[in-house]
């Protein structure tokens, strides 16, 4: 088992046919999550692609997360949480933090994004829209959102098996201004097999 410090990113190998078990270790934690291609990091994970593929606003096991060219990257196969996941909300970055008040720097899930994928040598000139594992974010009658607090117990977790060999990218958020991680963040844990 391997630690991510609540507020951090990582980057992770896996081959075609590998998984991933995310575990959300405190119970609260959401967990900002980006693919890429081993062979090709243009082509990425796309929120926009999942949705219009599964035809819905989150994930269940069985589900497979689509790239931005339409090819099946991961797939779900495990989910012992309510399954409440976002697939909507851009990651955190400095300029989210300066509009919520922040004089200076905060850690921030597009920093994170960026230095892990350095330390593995890739370089990404964008941030693609995460998948939001644990994150809570109820869609009203009227189309409204809400950042609320996430409904995940400790010791819950989400499997993910690789497609493709890719890329995965990991970022315990570090938002600590709203409800999004219950107003504190911690470490989460991962395994491959």
């Amino acid at each position: 088992m391997v630690d991510v410090s609540g507020g951090t990113g990582v980057a992770v190998s896996l081959s075609k046919g590998q998984s991933i078990q995310i575990i959300n270790t405190y119970g609260k934690q959401v967990v900002d999550t980006w693919a890429f291609d081993s062979q090709d990091p243009t082509c990425h994970l796309s929120m926009a692609h999942t949705r219009a593929s599964l035809l819905k606003l989150s994930i269940g096991v069985g589900d497979v997360l689509m790239s931005n060219l339409r090819t099946p990257l991961l797939t779900v196969v495990v989910d012992t949480s309510p399954g409440v996941h976002d697939l909507l909300i851009a990651a955190c970055d400095r300029k989210r933090y300066a509009d919520l008040g922040v004089d200076g720097h905060h850690p921030n899930c597009a920093d994170n994004l960026h230095e892990a994928l350095q330390k593995v040598g890739v370089k990404i000139d964008s941030v693609p829209s995460p998948l939001n594992l644990f994150m809570n974010v109820p869609v009203g009658s009227n189309g409204s959102l809400e950042f609320a607090n996430p409904v995940s117990e400790a010791g819950q977790y989400v499997t993910l098996q690789a497609n493709v060999s890719l890329i995965l990218v990991m970022s315990a958020c570090p938002q600590d201004l709203t409800l999004v991680n219950g107003g504190s963040c911690s470490d989460i844990h991962f395994t491959v097999s």
